[in-house]
Order: structure tokens, then C-alpha cells, then sequence
């Protein structure tokens, strides 16, 4: 291979001829189910776990392709090894893996096999390298979460219309902002691609129940380390008054991993700064997959922009390995 690949429809193809068809169901009725994945070091972290949530939700919609877990893996790591090469040393590269229904009746009446599709990107740490300094602002949006009467909640795909107008909404009201999305009874439900974490130190990590929200693989990994960490998890009903009167609140998600969130509709979150739990936890990701996970995006940065020292708190850590999750 040379030059920068993609994958598409069982082939290796040049990047700049990724390309699918305008009569594909995924372009058509969006009926795209996808995964978003990082490396650490080159490696593609948790990968295992993304191809399970993947084929999962392949089975609520009923698409199977032919590519089983074994040869979707195997891709995967294939295309990100000569992609990497391409990079400088310290970069690292975000995968996206796609499964469509392929072709649309309606276009296609002789039908098509389902369409699979990978490529990757640079990971552009310059979204979000300041606010693990600064923070992130969030803007209770008017824009609901889609009910679990139209897909399960557990459902990861492309159908996201309502967070691009969540978050269009909530930069109007405070440039810079994203969309905290309640469902429709007003409980929280998410961040516009990120699940969310409540903070206080009279309950522990909360986070809304599993049975209504995503499970990402960044917040699985976010519940592990806080368990090794001695943080105890509730899960409960949280309203926006429980995230603004938080000790902090927290979004993890697949290329920052967390992020702190300091400010709501306008107004400071604890401090209005990072806290502990937020320095403690991504430290702890950091030494899990051997990267200073803050100082790595914080290259894109101005040198009077970096953080002066490296994130760390004072909560105990016990020892672990790469291995560990």
C-alpha cells in the first residue's frame, strides 16, 4: 500500500477514493451503524470492546456482514499500522469503522450486501486540548434526546440530527458551548457525543441509569479506574439542578477520553476550575496506556498555553498495568 488508505467493500483502496454511493441506505435514510475509536502509542485502545458494541448493535438492526470480528480486528490494525507511518511520532490516529444496509431498494431494487467501510484521521487534539486546562462549557439545550421508542438507547449510530441541533443551539447561547441533552421527562441523558459523570463527594461517581444512556467504552474504562481508585459509582436519575450543584462534572468520551465541564447555562460548576477527581482520573488513564494523555494534546498548543505541570491529585492510586482494562 502507498499513500494514505482507506477500506471499503472488502478492498484497500487510496484514502482520496473513499467514496459511497448516493443510492446506499446510509446515505439515504442514514441507517449507518458506527464505531469511533483512538490509538495510544499506535495501538487502538480497546478495540475488543468496540467490535462487541459494534456487532450488537448490528443485531438490533438487523444487518450482518459477511467481515466476522476476527478479519474486522485484523483490518483494523492493518490499516492503522501503514496509516501511522504517514505521522509524526507523536501523533495518533482516530479509526472510524462503519457497517451500512448497503444499496436502497428503492434505487437498487436487485439489492447489495451491506457496506463496510474504515478510514482514519489525525486526531485533532487542537478541539480539545485547552479545555482540560480550562474546561468545557455546557448549555441545557431545548433539544431532547431521541426517546428509546424510536431505537434502544444502546444503539450506536449515525443518526444524530438532534445533536448537531443541540449543539447549534447551545453555541448560540454561549459560543464555545456544547448541548447537555435531557430526555423527555427532563432527566439528564447525555452530552452531545459524550456520556457525562456527576461528581459529589457525599455519593461518589454518578452517572444516569445504564438501561437509558450509550454504554461507551470510555465510560466503562472511566467506572474501572475510578473502582481501582476507591471512587465508589451510583446510578440514578439526574436533573440539570444535580449537574449545576456538582462538586464536577466530567464527559469521557473516545479521542480526549474525559474532559472536565465547568461552567452550566452560564455559571461555574464547583470551582469553576478542573478538580481533583478530573486530575486523578486522567493521570490514571495516562499511566494505563503509557501516554501523558494532557501533555500530548497540549502540544498543538502555544507554549504560554500549556499546562505548567502535568495533571496529577492527591487521591491514592494502587499500582496497575497496561493490562488492567
Amino acid at each position: 500500500m502507498v499513500g494514505e488508505q482507506a477500506f471499503l467493500g472488502g478492498s484497500f483502496i487510496p484514502a482520496s477514493a473513499m467514496r459511497i454511493p448516493a443510492t446506499d441506505a446510509g446515505f439515504v435514510l442514514g441507517v449507518t451503524v458506527a464505531e469511533q475509536l483512538r490509538t495510544f502509542r499506535g495501538e487502538l485502545f480497546r478495540l475488543d470492546c468496540h467490535l462487541r458494541r459494534l456487532r450488537h448493535s448490528l443485531a438490533v438492526v438487523e444487518v450482518c456482514p459477511e467481515m466476522d470480528d476476527h478479519r474486522l480486528a485484523a483490518t483494523a490494525r492493518e490499516l492503522v499500522a501503514h496509516n501511522r507511518t504517514l505521522l509524526a511520532p507523536d501523533d495518533e490516529l482516530g479509526l472510524s469503522l462503519f457497517v451500512t444496509p448497503g444499496a436502497y431498494a428503492t434505487f437498487v431494487p436487485e439489492g447489495a450486501a451491506p457496506t463496510v467501510g474504515m478510514h482514519t484521521y489525525r486526531l485533532p487534539f487542537s478541539l480539545w486540548a485547552e479545555k482540560y486546562r480550562r474546561g468545557q462549557a455546557l448549555v441545557t439545550a431545548s433539544v431532547r434526546q431521541v426517546p428509546p421508542a424510536c431505537w434502544p438507547a444502546d444503539l450506536k449510530c449515525r443518526s444524530r440530527m438532534h445533536y448537531f441541533l443541540a449543539d447549534r443551539e447551545a453555541a448560540a447561547r454561549e459560543p464555545g458551548a456544547r448541548a447537555l441533552l435531557l430526555d423527555l421527562e427532563g432527566r439528564v441523558s447525555e452530552a452531545s457525543t459524550a456520556n457525562i459523570l456527576v461528581y459529589r463527594r457525599d455519593e461518589g461517581i454518578l452517572s444516569p441509569p445504564m438501561d437509558r444512556i450509550l454504554h461507551g467504552i470510555s465510560l466503562d474504562t472511566a467506572f474501572r479506574l475510578a473502582a481501582e481508585l476507591g471512587i465508589g459509582t451510583v446510578f440514578r436519575d439526574l436533573t440539570p439542578h444535580d449537574v449545576a450543584g456538582a462538586d464536577e462534572v466530567l464527559l469521557s468520551s473516545t479521542s480526549p477520553c474525559l474532559l472536565p465541564v465547568t461552567r452550566l447555562d452560564g455559571r461555574p460548576i464547583g470551582t469553576g476550575k478542573p478538580g481533583e477527581v478530573f486530575q486523578t482520573l486522567i493521570a490514571a488513564w495516562g499511566e494505563m496506556v503509557g501516554v501523558d494523555i494532557v501533555a500530548q494534546a497540549e502540544r498543538c498548543l502555544p507554549a504560554g498555553e500549556r499546562s505548567a505541570t502535568p495533571p496529577s491529585g492527591s487521591l491514592e492510586r494502587p499500582g496497575r498495568g497496561n493490562d488492567r482494562i
